[in-house]
């Protein structure tokens, strides 16, 4: 089956307690494909009655969930990353198809990651360990760690099946069980996530709903069943999912944005620091990202060359059909967020004293005339207090400035509400690890800067969230929660 038939496959449906179900309401939406304007498929419209059923369903399928060995969990959460493994090509071309994003260059990538989550995950179920506490010699005292109960996990459309994949995995090895609200843009390649993964696991313990906030997420993170909520997105609806977690006393995880920093030093290694920055701001994914690199601070003596050059590699990019294995860069996910990007690039191009410089050839072939295709731009000249350089933008825009005081630069780098990711490029050691440890983010990288990895904690300060994912701690304190037992034997 081709993605466009897949697509049309799974409209209308949430997956519920193992099973593809339409909404309540019989409402759907569509799904277009933003490389085309082409509706691709309707997507079951969820809301409160929707949020009941499946939180219901995964409710009663959590304790006997819960039941099972650890280890046992563990195992069951390791052979999903087997079937996912199986079907990748599959899930990447879905998810080239309803985001938009590379199928080279992006898709694949996020299709394997997302196994490899789920294998990391499923090896933990062993390590779900209390302590012994010396409390008193006739008192044995321990803690044991238990699952939490019902997980709400709110997913963003960028990269949906990696997101969702550091918030389902941990869950269900923890013994919790899960029900995903999708986003609106991108409910497709979920949903059919969803149903290999209940090839392997119980009925009940994955549900998935499609929907939009206020009338499907906000009754999932209210429900009174729901007793952890985990939220990937902008800051200001998580400052809504946030206050909601709180009237109700559960915890909360939150990854939100990002205004990342990257520290180019005169010694760096000229070359793999330019192509550097082209990974690290994801023009392959046109910016859409929370850690992008979207403020370059360039020591003076190499300024210009950078520049140039970056620019140079950039403009050499492929912007086309996301499906075409030549493409490098796809399209921007919607036409509010076309528009929100482009309201920022006009007006750093009006800014005095400013140069943005545009890079790639826009697509020619007339099957993509109606797609949303945005050329990724490189400013300078743009001051501190611009909407550019202080704001998240989600776009493949970038500002680069020169710097001659290492101070100064620190300075600047942390001169942001944001605290998400950072990188330092430098051959001098001692600089690279004084920045790493001064700079404001939870997420520090010297000579790279990777996307989110298995393994590393992942996760925040400021105002770009709380909490941490893609570890074993996340797992241990954030789906968790530990209980101390004592027996008195005297």
């Amino acid at each position: 089956m081709d993605e466009r038939a897949l697509a049309r496959a799974l409209s209308g449906h949430h997956y519920i307690g193992g099973r593809f179900v339409p909404a309540r309401s019989g409402k759907t939406f569509a799904v277009v494909n933003p490389a085309t304007g082409e509706t691709i498929a309707e997507a079951a419209e969820g809301d409160a009655a929707d949020v009941d059923a499946a939180v219901e369903v995964a409710a009663a399928a959590q304790k006997d969930w819960a039941k099972l060995p650890a280890r046992k969990r563990g195992a069951l959460v390791a052979q999903c990353a087997a079937v996912l493994t199986q079907h990748s090509e599959e899930l990447a071309r879905l998810i080239a198809l309803e985001t938009g994003k590379a199928l080279r260059t992006e898709s694949r990538v996020e299709a394997g990651v997302v196994a490899d989550i789920f294998a990391f995950y499923g090896g933990l179920g062993s390590e779900l360990k209390g302590e012994s506490v010396p409390f008193a010699p006739d008192v044995l005292s321990v803690t044991v760690r238990e699952p939490l109960g019902v997980v709400g996990a709110i997913i963003p459309w960028n990269v949906p099946l990696l997101l969702m994949a550091l918030k389902v995995a941990p869950a269900l090895v923890a013994g919790n069980t899960v029900v995903v609200k999708s986003a609106e843009e991108a409910p497709l390649t979920v949903l059919r996530l969803c149903e290999l993964l209940g090839r392997v696991l119980p009925a009940g313990a994955f549900n998935m709903l499609s929907g939009f906030g206020p009338e499907c997420g906000g009754p999932l993170v209210a429900h009174r069943k729901v007793r952890k909520v985990t939220f990937t997105g902008s800051v200001e609806v998580g400052r809504i999912v946030s206050k909601a977690a709180a009237e109700k006393l559960i915890p909360v995880t939150l990854e939100l944005g990002g205004k990342s920093p990257m520290i180019v030093f005169a010694d760096c290694d000229f070359e793999k620091t330019v192509m550097g920055a082209i990974t690290s701001m994801r023009f392959t994914r046109q910016g859409q990202s929370c850690t992008a690199a979207s403020r370059i601070y360039v020591e003076r003596p190499i300024y210009d060359r950078f520049v140039a050059a970056l620019a140079e590699k950039v403009d050499a990019m492929v912007m086309g059909d996301p499906l075409d294995e030549k493409t490098d860069i796809g399209t921007i996910i919607s036409p509010d967020q076309f528009a929100k990007v482009q309201g920022f690039i006009e007006e750093g191009l009006k800014t005095k004293g400013a140069t943005g410089r545009a890079c790639s050839a826009m697509p020619k072939d007339a099957a993509l005339k109606k797609g949303l295709f945005i050329q990724p731009h490189i400013f300078t000249g743009l001051p501190n207090d611009s909407r550019l350089v202080q704001e998240e933008i989600f776009g493949p825009v970038t500002v680069v400035f020169p710097f001659d005081n290492p101070d100064e630069v620190l300075a600047a780098a942390n001169d942001s509400d944001y605290g998400l990711a950072a990188s330092v490029w430098t051959n001098n050691l001692k600089i690279g690890l004084k920045f790493a440890h001064a700079l404001e983010a939870g997420l520090v990288q010297v000579n790279q800067n990777l996307v989110v990895q298995a393994n590393l904690s992942y996760g925040g300060v400021k105002s770009s969230g709380l909490g941490k994912e893609a570890s074993l701690e996340a797992m241990l304190e954030h789906f968790m929660h530990k209980k101390t037992i004592m027996v008195n034997y005297q």
